[in-house]
């Protein structure tokens, strides 16, 4: 009878030289092909039992991390997303799980890891002075994680679904009113980066997409400026969302510092050796002296330009489309979302229309 072997990929039987009966078949996932093992006394004990592991198998009921902890997997993970993601997601995702997901989880068998452990690691986070916004960030990076895990068929269920990560305080915009731009502006008057300046508050640009800006993105007598990338610290990137890719037209405030702004090379903002800016050194060497310089809230962002380019322009009563298409927002939802403290004062000058409308009817 020989040793009773089956047909490739249905699995085997035999007997080993102590007496004792084995089943063997193959279980292929996305990390690599394994063969597992079944035991039994009898022959037919192992044959049920194989039978049955391969019946689940087929039907995807397998799971199989193994002796896989959750660093080691965390690692594999790392790696598999690395071309899939835009360069500053995945640096984030590796700053979350070598800083926090591998020193408090990563000794731990991915198919042991529970959710009293996760849920564990965000109190602690907390408790260490963390912010909320942190900790939810670290949650989703693992969540995002475990969910491929899941599509590999290492284990059954993403843990990270059974813990809720804090609730954070919708952090608060903190436009600049028009004096205050005024201000700003008046203060940058001939300096350096005077048309950054211009461009953020005209234009509600996003810091990576100002400093990404070249010549030939440009047309100046036409005044239109195209968004094609953005640059942080050195890496060029595609805008954030397909919205990103937009044509700005330019007031003519911009356009004049612009004509009056130094072309070195191909960047428009640009080191004296004609590489871009580091958003690092704009923040340090120019905004933060410029905030102290014109008595502007210390805690105020260069972001808060963006926001405030907005507030200005819905306020003066320009449709909320528009402005989504000048921020690069992917939708109307976004910006209406972010500037609702704006529709009120809108509400109001709406009101005073219609009345206009019918004033020769009293």
């Amino acid at each position: 009878m020989g040793n009773g072997r089956r047909g490739r990929g249905e699995g085997s039987i035999y007997r080993r030289k102590d007496g004792r009966w084995v089943g063997q078949y193959d279980l292929c996932t996305d990390l690599g092909k394994k063969t597992k093992y079944i035991y039994g006394k009898t022959r037919k004990e192992v044959a049920t039992k194989l039978t049955k592991a391969m019946a689940d198998r087929d039907a995807s009921m397998v799971f199989d991390a193994g002796s896989l902890k959750v660093g080691d997997y965390l690692d594999e993970w790392l790696d598999s997303i690395r071309d899939t993601l835009r360069r500053r997601t995945w640096i984030r995702h590796e700053e979350v799980v070598r800083l926090h997901l591998k020193p408090s989880l990563g000794n731990t068998k991915l198919d042991r890891l529970s959710a009293p452990q996760v849920k564990s690691l965000y109190r602690s986070k907390l408790d260490r002075g963390l912010s909320p916004r942190t900790v939810q960030i670290i949650h989703a990076t693992l969540h995002k994680a475990l969910k491929q895990a899941v599509r590999w068929s290492l284990v059954p269920r993403n843990v990270a679904d059974s813990v809720d990560p804090p609730k954070a305080p919708k952090r608060e915009i903190k436009p600049l009113d028009e004096g205050q731009v005024k201000m700003l502006l008046k203060a940058v008057e001939g300096e350096k980066l005077e048309a950054l300046y211009v461009l953020a508050v005209t234009t509600g640009m996003r810091v990576g997409e100002l400093l990404g800006i070249r010549w030939k993105d440009m047309d100046l007598q036409a005044g239109t400026l195209q968004v094609k990338r953005t640059v942080f610290n050195g890496h060029i990137e595609a805008p954030k969302t397909l919205k990103g890719r937009r044509s700005i037209k330019l007031t003519q405030t911009a356009i004049r510092a612009l004509q009056e702004h130094q072309k070195v090379g191909e960047w428009v903002f640009c080191t004296k050796v004609g590489t871009p800016l580091s958003v690092h050194n704009l923040h340090n060497r120019s905004w933060k002296p410029l905030l102290k310089k014109t008595g502007l809230p210390l805690d105020t962002r260069f972001h808060d330009l963006r926001h405030t380019c907005a507030t200005l322009l819905l306020s003066k009563g320009v449709h909320p489309k528009i402005v989504q298409e000048m921020l690069g927002h992917s939708s109307i939802t976004i910006t209406l979302d972010t500037y609702s403290h704006v529709l009120p004062n809108m509400q109001e000058k709406a009101a005073e229309a219609m009345e206009d409308i019918f004033e020769d009817h009293k």
